[in-house]
């Protein structure tokens, strides 16, 4: 079993979209966090751990948890996926495009 972590900022739009489509993907297990303080599930050494790897939205995503939490992250995989915080929750334009980007990279 693949553990994904998607992260974003406030973790209220995009990842968990990420995380409720690939949920029930096979083989894959997923979790979602925000790297802001006021984040719905905020990030932490721990979901870091969990993960087999780990998918930002954007690169300042990327930049923050590594200053947060650099010792956490060795030997960790880590995808930009690029996309902006233009969507809502579940909207279709946003599954398609976790679809498209998100699962390349999936066993």
């Amino acid at each position: 079993m693949t553990r994904l972590l998607f992260i974003c900022s406030q973790n209220r739009l995009r990842s968990p979209t990420a995380e409720q489509v690939f949920s029930t993907w096979p083989g894959v297990e997923c979790a979602s966090a925000g790297v802001l303080a006021d984040a719905d599930v905020p990030l932490s050494g721990e979901l870091i751990d969990w993960a087999d790897l780990i998918f930002v939205m954007e690169r300042r995503h990327q930049t923050r948890m590594t200053a947060r939490f650099r010792p956490h992250l060795r030997h960790k995989r880590v995808i930009c996926l690029g996309i902006p915080d233009d969507y809502e929750f579940m909207e279709p334009a946003l599954v398609s495009l976790l679809r498209a980007k998100v699962a390349p990279h999936l066993p």
